[in-house]
């Protein structure tokens, strides 16, 4: 598996320890596992907001978070790596969220929306995960994810699972729409169509409007992709 989700729940329902671990074949030190791989993580996502992918480089990370490159290095072999890393770790966190947001709910209609809902759009900091700022890496992912699977080594890259998180959270609201329509025959295809274009339409919302007709910080993308969604699975029925 990518990742494995451990979860510790006490007497009153609060998470006591919530920790995602993301496919060793991504990093060759668990950044999860000391200070200053947390410091990596944290200061590439605000690094590469600020910069953009192809202006980060590990020596202007070393000089953001007080380190060296070569200490970098000991984490990642590449920023390509890292790139991975980030983009997989925000599938697991968003697959996470998503299994808790439709748990115990009846109606399949009701958990596609809540589904969408959480895979479309992050609204808020994650305060279980305190070195990361998720909506900061959602940005990040709407700009730069492409590149973590758009490049010649995709192959063999998929080869080592590291795509499992991705494909898993596609396989997940695949299977409710399919219990709303048994029959419908594109569900894995309508689900990353979604996604990528909703990561499209929130990228042209803050720099090419004129591609949209939603406004930068409304949730309007999500009620499209929800109502588009439900319409076309439903006109089958």
């Amino acid at each position: 598996l990518l990742y494995l989700l451990t979860v510790t729940i006490t007497m009153d329902g609060l998470y006591a320890n919530l920790r995602l671990q993301v496919n060793e074949n991504i990093y060759l030190k668990n950044p999860e596992s000391s200070d200053l791989g947390q410091r990596i993580i944290s200061g590439s996502i605000e690094l590469i907001s600020e910069i953009g992918f192809e202006r980060f480089t590990f020596r202007k990370l070393a000089a953001a978070i007080s380190s060296t490159e070569a200490s970098i290095y000991r984490y990642f072999e590449s920023k390509h790596k890292l790139l991975l890393y980030l983009t997989a770790w925000y599938w697991a966190w968003v697959q996470y969220r998503m299994l808790f947001a439709t748990a115990n709910v009846e109606s399949a209609e009701d958990r596609l929306k809540r589904a969408l809902d959480v895979a479309l759009e992050v609204k808020e900091v994650d305060i279980q995960f305190p070195h990361i700022d998720e909506q900061k890496l959602y940005r990040l992912v709407v700009a730069e994810s492409s590149k973590a699977y758009l490049n010649k080594q995709v192959d063999e890259i998929n080869d080592q699972g590291v795509y499992t998180s991705y494909k898993d959270l596609v396989e997940l609201i695949s299977k409710i729409i399919l219990e709303i329509n048994p029959n419908y025959k594109y569900p894995h295809m309508l689900v990353s169509t979604v996604i990528e274009g909703s990561n499209h339409q929130h990228f042209f919302a803050q720099h090419l409007p004129r591609l949209t007709d939603v406004v930068c910080g409304e949730s309007g993308i999500t009620e499209y992709y929800q109502e588009m969604v439900l319409t076309l699975i439903k006109a089958e029925l």
